[in-house]
């Protein structure tokens, strides 16, 4: 395994700043066996989302990539600009008025610190903690109504700085790996799921849909990084499709209880694939 930051062992691990649908926090015990047991200088991950898997590893070298921009634009002011954002932070109200007003704002017309700390208030009081946006880039998660929702954890936002600080952070499209790697890297990709029916999608962390030919893209994607000598490792669902590109790649079932299904009794544990170029 990599060497870690000195934050972890001295002042503790950052857990994710921000809620985020399908994050690996549940799932990271399963995943300490699966991660290469090897050492690795770099660390990349093309989909960072919440982060999980970054801040639980704390590799001292990272790529962080992920084509949500709001997310992205939050992670650099948290790294590079954090005290101007806990002071801003500190305006927010947890009323439905406000947060709907907040909401509408465009983030196109504010500083990068006021879009950070727009996009983390949404994220904090925003009904499951989920970030969604419609065909037109619009956040549209209604109020979430939580009585004492911590929109600010300033020793947590802290650590996460801190960790944040040896990785380069990018905005763009998860290909964007295959100019940023190196032989020996390791390579976790956590792209939107493929749904496990049509009627239980959910790929609209960004306006474009992340669709069968996404996932073939990146499993093309994979296979590369695979001749690039990385070591690479990739979560997605359980379906014949999914078993069937990466037919060839050791697979691993993993069992994570997903919240995203409006229906209650739909909520339990599911069977989620680990697929590892690697043993």
């Amino acid at each position: 395994m990599c060497e870690t930051f000195s934050v972890r062992t001295v002042k503790g691990a950052p857990k994710p700043p921000v809620k985020w649908a399908g994050g690996k926090g549940q799932l990271i015990f399963q995943f300490g066996p699966l991660f290469p047991q090897k050492e690795y200088d770099l660390y990349i991950e093309p989909f960072v989302g919440g982060g999980a898997v970054f801040f639980h590893l704390l590799p001292r070298r990272a790529v962080l990539i992920d084509s949500n921009d709001e997310l992205i634009n939050f992670y650099l002011v948290v790294r590079d600009n954090l005290e101007a954002l806990l002071q801003d932070l500190k305006k927010h109200e947890n009323t439905a008025e406000y947060y709907y007003r907040i909401r509408a704002l465009d983030p196109g017309h504010l500083t990068s610190v006021e879009r950070a700390s727009r996009f983390l208030y949404l994220n904090k009081t925003g009904y499951n903690g989920l970030w969604r946006v419609n065909s037109q880039g619009k956040h549209n998660v209604p109020f979430g109504r939580y009585k004492n929702p911590k929109i600010v954890d300033e020793p947590n936002l802290r650590l996460v700085s801190e960790a944040l600080k040896r990785a380069e952070i990018i905005c763009d499209d998860f290909s964007r790996v295959l100019d940023c790697t190196e032989p020996g890297a390791f390579v976790y990709l956590d792209p939107p799921y493929h749904p496990l029916s049509e009627t239980a999608k959910f790929t609209s962390y960004t306006p474009e849909a992340f669709g069968q030919d996404d996932q073939q893209r990146l499993a093309e994607v994979f296979r590369e990084l695979d001749r690039k000598g990385c070591l690479v490792m990739l979560s997605n669902s359980d379906t014949p499709f999914i078993r069937e590109l990466y037919k060839g790649y050791d697979v691993q079932v993993v069992y994570a209880k997903r919240a995203v299904n409006c229906r209650a009794d739909k909520r339990g544990p599911v069977s989620e694939l680990v697929i590892r170029n690697y043993r």
